[in-house]
C-alpha cells in the first residue's frame, strides 16, 4: 500500500504531535496528570495528550535541583509503567527546564535529559529570543543525551515570550532540531512595559472597547500570526498558549476553536485537568468533516492518487492532501470511528 503520508506530505511536513499539551509542576498535579493520561490513552485506544512537567514555574526558589531530580524520577517511573500500555500508546512525557540564561538551565538539563532522554518526547526551552539560544541549549541537551545513551536526535519545543522572539520567529521555526513552536501570553502582553492592556492577558466578553483580549488585541494577535505563519512555512506545529479562566469551560472550547480554525494553531496549553477534553473536543474534526475525509482518501487511493470526480466534485493532490491532514487530526482525537475504512492507514 503506498502511504498517504508518503505521497502528499512533503519531508518538511510536520510531524503529528497531540493537539494538548498539558503543563504541571507541583508533585501531586504531575502525578494525577500522568495518572489521566494513562487512563485517557486506555479509554481512547490512542496517547490524546502530552504532559510536560514544569521546572520554569514548578521549582520553588532555592529548590530547583531538587526539583529537576523530582521531574527526573517522574519520567521514568511513568515510562516505565507506559510499555504495559500498548497498543493504546506509550507515555508522552516531557520537561520544561529553566531558560538558557538561568543559573539552574544546566543542571536541569544535566539531571532529567540525562536520566530520563530516552524517555522524553521533547524538551521545552522557554525564552527563546534567537536562534543563538537554541544553538546553546543544543550544546547541553545533546551532551546530556549521549550520556543517557540515546541515539535519535532529541526534539526542541521552544516559548515565544517577548517582541525580539517574534522579531526572530521565522530563523528560530526554521531550525531543523525544533518541533513546535509555543506563544507565551503572559510574559509576551507583560515584556511591552504596559503598552498593552491586563486584558490581553485573557478572553473578555468585550463589554467595553477598551477589553480587548488575548483574541482581539491588534499586537497580541499579530505575534500569533507570526508564529502561525512562520510554523507553517517551515513544517513546524503551532501551539496555542493558556487560557487561565479553567473554570469557565465554554469559554475556553470557544478560544481554542478560535485557535485553531482562525489563528491557524495545531495544539493548546491546558493548565488544568478539566481543560483537556475541551481541548481535545475543540481541535476535533467534526463527523461530517471526518468522513467526507475518509471518502476522499479511500478514493483517491484506490485510484492510485490520480485525479477523481467524487458525488460532483473534482478532488486532486491538494484536496487529498487537505482531507488526509483532518483524518491524522481526526486520528489524533480519536475521532475516527473503528469501523471506518481510513483506519487501515492508521494500523501499521
Amino acid at each position: 500500500m503506498t502511504h498517504p503520508r508518503d505521497v502528499l506530505l512533503g519531508p518538511t511536513a510536520a510531524t503529528p504531535l497531540p493537539v494538548c499539551d498539558h503543563y504541571c509542576g507541583v508533585l501531586a498535579r504531575m502525578v494525577k496528570s500522568l495518572a489521566l493520561q494513562a487512563e485517557l490513552s486506555h479509554e481512547l485506544g490512542t496517547c490524546a495528550f502530552d504532559v510536560t512537567l514544569d521546572c520554569e514555574d514548578g521549582a520553588p526558589v532555592g529548590g530547583e535541583k531538587d526539583h529537576a531530580r523530582m521531574v527526573a524520577e517522574l519520567v521514568e517511573s511513568a515510562w516505565s509503567a507506559s510499555q504495559k500500555l500498548a497498543p493504546h500508546g506509550r507515555a508522552r512525557i516531557a520537561a520544561r527546564v529553566h531558560p538558557v540564561d538561568h543559573p539552574a538551565f544546566a543542571h536541569d538539563v544535566a539531571t532529567i535529559v540525562g536520566r530520563s532522554a530516552q524517555a522524553l518526547c521533547h524538551v521545552m526551552i522557554p525564552k527563546v529570543d534567537s536562534v543563538a539560544d537554541i544553538e546553546l541549549a543544543l550544546i547541553h541537551l545533546d551532551q546530556a543525551a549521549n550520556t543517557n545513551g540515546r541515539t535519535t536526535p532529541l526534539p526542541l519545543h521552544v516559548l515565544i515570550e517577548s517582541p525580539l522572539a517574534v522579531h526572530h520567529v521565522a530563523a528560530i521555526a526554521a531550525h531543523p532540531r525544533v518541533e513546535s513552536l509555543s506563544f507565551g501570553l503572559m510574559d509576551f502582553v507583560s515584556s511591552h512595559g504596559g503598552a498593552i492592556p491586563a486584558s490581553a492577558m485573557g478572553t473578555t466578553e468585550l463589554s467595553r472597547p477598551e477589553d480587548l483580549d488575548q483574541f482581539s488585541h491588534p499586537l497580541v494577535v499579530r505575534a500569533k500570526l507570526a508564529i502561525t505563519g512562520a510554523c507553517h512555512a517551515f513544517g513546524k506545529t503551532a501551539s496555542h498558549g493558556v487560557v487561565t479562566e479553567f473554570k469557565n469551560v465554554a469559554r475556553l472550547e470557544a478560544a481554542a476553536r478560535h485557535a485553531s480554525r482562525a489563528l491557524g494553531f495545531g495544539r493548546m496549553w491546558s493548565i488544568h485537568p478539566d481543560q483537556i477534553r475541551p481541548i481535545l473536543a475543540a481541535f476535533s474534526p467534526a463527523a461530517n468533516e471526518v468522513d467526507q475525509a475518509s471518502r476522499v482518501v479511500c478514493a483517491a487511493h484506490a485510484a492510485d492518487w490520480a485525479p477523481i470526480s467524487l458525488e460532483g466534485h473534482l478532488h486532486d493532490r491538494a484536496s487529498y492532501r487537505y482531507f488526509w491532514q483532518v483524518l491524522v487530526r481526526a486520528h489524533q482525537t480519536a475521532k475516527l470511528p473503528a469501523h471506518d475504512p481510513a483506519q487501515v492507514f492508521f494500523s501499521a
